[in-house]
This record gives C-alpha cells, sequence and structure tokens, in this order.
C-alpha cells in the first residue's frame, strides 16, 4: 500500500492524467461546439447527444451486458471532463460515500426532477455531489446554480456552457433576466435532472461566518454554528421557474470522517477520505408557495441542517439508516480509454524528441511540460478555499476589489 501511494504522488503520472484530462475536455468541447447547429432545429436532440457525447465502446458494452444479465439498466452517459474527475475521487484516491437516508428516498433517485440543496464547506463537496449524480445515472444531465466566474474556467466552464448550466453574477439586479431564461428554458428538459443550489452563495470560512451572523442578528434570525446564512432569492427563484418540473427537493449535508479537510489537490495525489451525507426529501407539495414563507422555510431548513453537523461532531456521524451506493466502472473505464488513446503518441514522441539528440526540442518539450503543469495547477487551484468564494458581506474586501 505505501508503494502505491507513493506511485500516485509521482509528478509524472499526475501529469500524464493531467495531459489526458485536458486534451479528452478539449475534444469533447469541439464536439459540443460542433452540435450546436441542432438548437435551432431539434433542441431536445442537442441536449440528449449532449448528455450522452463520452459515450465510448467501453460504457456501451457495459449497459448491453446489464441488459443482458438482467440488471436494472443505469445509464452510463457521463460528459468526460466530469467522469474523470469523478474517477480521481472514486478509483484513484478510493475514497468512501456513504449516505445516511431510507430505502423510499434512495428508490426515488434517478427517477424524478430534483433541487438538491448542498452544503458549501469543503473544496471538493461539488465532486462528492458529482459522485452521486454518477451512481445513480443523472451525472449527464446534473445542473447547478453557478457563479458566473467558472465560465471562464477552461474545460469544465465551456462544458457547463453546452450542458445549459444557469450562470449568475450574484448581483439580482443584473442576474434576474438571466436566471429566469436560463431556469425557464430548463422547464422541458427530457431527463431527469438534479439542479444543485449553495444557497449559503460561497464557501463557508470563519471570516465569511462571523459577518454573515452579523447579517443574521441584524434581521433577527437565529444565529448558524456550521453555515451561512442562505440567501433564499435563488432557492425561491429556482424552485418557481421550474414548478411543475421539479417533484421534490432533496437536502444534503456533506461531512469527513475523523474531522479531515480534504482538497481537491489532496484526491490528486491518492489521498482517501471517508465522507458522509445526510439525504432528507421534501415533495414540493411540503413547501409554502408563497416566496416570503418559502424564505422561512428554507431558513428553518439551515437550523436543522445545523442540528445535524451538532450529531455529527459529537457522535461522528449522521442519524437513522446508511446506505453505501456502489461505484460503478463506466468512469474509470472511460479514463482508461482516453489514456490508451492519447498517451500512446504523446509517449512515443517524447521517446523521439530524447533519441533525436535535438537540444531545441528537448529544451521545446520541457517548456511545454512546465507550462501544462502550471496549467493544470491552476485549474485545481480553482477549487481551493483561500482563493475562492464570494466577499459576503465584507465591505473592506469590495472595497480592495
Amino acid at each position: 500500500m505505501a508503494l502505491l501511494a507513493s506511485l500516485k504522488s509521482l509528478f509524472i503520472l499526475q501529469l500524464l492524467m493531467g495531459f489526458v484530462f485536458v486534451v479528452s475536455g478539449l475534444i469533447i468541447n469541439f464536439i459540443q461546439l460542433c452540435t450546436c447547429v441542432l438548437w435551432p432545429i431539434n433542441r431536445q436532440l442537442y441536449r440528449r447527444i449532449n448528455c450522452r457525447l463520452s459515450y465510448s465502446l467501453w460504457s456501451r458494452e457495459y449497459f448491453r451486458s446489464r441488459r443482458a444479465s438482467g440488471a436494472p439498466p443505469r445509464r452510463a452517459d457521463v460528459p468526460c471532463v466530469c467522469a474523470e474527475l469523478v474517477m480521481l475521487l472514486e478509483w484513484w484516491s478510493g475514497t468512501d460515500c456513504t449516505l445516511y437516508t431510507d430505502q423510499a428516498t434512495v428508490d426515488m433517485f434517478g427517477k424524478e426532477h430534483v433541487i438538491i440543496i448542498l452544503n458549501h464547506n469543503f473544496e471538493i463537496d461539488f465532486l462528492c455531489g458529482w459522485t452521486m449524480c454518477e451512481r445513480y445515472g443523472v451525472l449527464g444531465s446534473s445542473k447547478v446554480l453557478a457563479k458566473h466566474e467558472l465560465l471562464k474556467v477552461p474545460l469544465i466552464g465551456w462544458t457547463w456552457y453546452f450542458l445549459e448550466i444557469v450562470f449568475c453574477k450574484r448581483r439580482w439586479e443584473e442576474d434576474r433576466d438571466t436566471v429566469f431564461s436560463g431556469l425557464g428554458r430548463l422547464r422541458d428538459y427530457p431527463e431527469f435532472m438534479w439542479f444543485l443550489l449553495y444557497c449559503e452563495g460561497t464557501r463557508f470560512t470563519e471570516k465569511k461566518h462571523q459577518i454573515s451572523m452579523q447579517v443574521a442578528e441584524s434581521k433577527g434570525l437565529p444565529k448558524l454554528k456550521y453555515h451561512l446564512l442562505p440567501r433564499t432569492k435563488g432557492f425561491t427563484t429556482t424552485l418557481r421557474c421550474l414548478k411543475g418540473t421539479v417533484k421534490a427537493v432533496y437536502d444534503v449535508t456533506l461531512n469527513f470522517k475523523d474531522k479531515q479537510t480534504p482538497t481537491l489537490l489532496g484526491i490528486v495525489n491518492g489521498k482517501k477520505y471517508k465522507a458522509d451525507l445526510s439525504v432528507r426529501r421534501f415533495t414540493v407539495e411540503e413547501i409554502p408557495e408563497d416566496e416570503e414563507e418559502c424564505a422561512n422555510w428554507l431558513h428553518k431548513l439551515y437550523q436543522e441542517k445545523d442540528a445535524l453537523q451538532e450529531i455529527y461532531n459529537k457522535e461522528g456521524k449522521f442519524p437513522g439508516p446508511t446506505v453505501i451506493p456502489p461505484r460503478r466502472p463506466w468512469t474509470l473505464l472511460n479514463f482508461l480509454f482516453w489514456a490508451t488513446l492519447l498517451l500512446s503518441p504523446l509517449i512515443n514522441f517524447a521517446c523521439g524528441v530524447v533519441v533525436s539528440g535535438s537540444p531545441l526540442l528537448i529544451i521545446g518539450f520541457t517548456i511545454f511540460l512546465i507550462i501544462a503543469s502550471v496549467a493544470i495547477r491552476r485549474l485545481i487551484g480553482v477549487t481551493e478555499v483561500k482563493k475562492t468564494g464570494s466577499s459576503y458581506g465584507d465591505q473592506q474586501a469590495k472595497k480592495q476589489n
């Protein structure tokens, strides 16, 4: 095990994996760009193709084998970029994901349009969410209300654009029309959709928490210990715009065993984490339609989430029965497919450069490797807590910006 851990931390292996991630992502982005001609002709066909763009021989054979064996068919159509990140979590780092929920809720996974409310405390919380989407066959059709800055992130931002992710600048006066039109387009989405909301608006830090609780006190709202005060406008707007499409809201509270602080860089280095997710299902009929009452419902929900985190910190687990959804081989097979396709010509080229003995070629190839490593590190940096999140309520930070 120690040898395997040492191999996973080797820079050259990580660089090769990064090469596969970037090049395969660019190929998928180019194909997505080509499918745009279908949008004015047949929007649903465009959507179905983009959900299944990374279908390969591996995934089709896996799907056929499940049908032949009588096993329930779960989709293996996951976007290449997202699938490779999920592969890092599931197979490279071997991170465990345990659900705390009842079987009736699990039986509804992947069978209805839903809104997901997830706490925003960790660098890899989005990755744990994607993992659950993949295990229940909805990663290709998962959506999120994302900050506009992510649209500029190569590969992921571009992939999300083609998948109709709704982007916002978190300034309601500027976002109103964009959010309403983006959500409105999703009302007739042909695949079962999980729409993720980070109602806190930004990732949790101690400084932001202090500022957030000052806001709560000024508004006469109960203080939270483990969460920021939720921003209700995004939730009430999403619920109203998707009325008649969304059937339920899943409240998901995430934490990690042994007070771990997971990072994407840790995942890349092969470090294993143990994620626990408490999932509660609410039908839309249980949520008030009036905007003010709906906002109060969300505040109450976050008080309950806070109580769940308190229990977890004391007992090391969430209350209720546990379910461990099995890993599916598709994300691993997807990566192996792209690695086989892309690494062979790269290795042959590198060998040719070394054999040639040309100083110019060797220097050029070395510069390419340096640029590639810096680019990959910057992509990882997008998820880091100290580099992400808004200046929520921080007037000093806003002045500096």
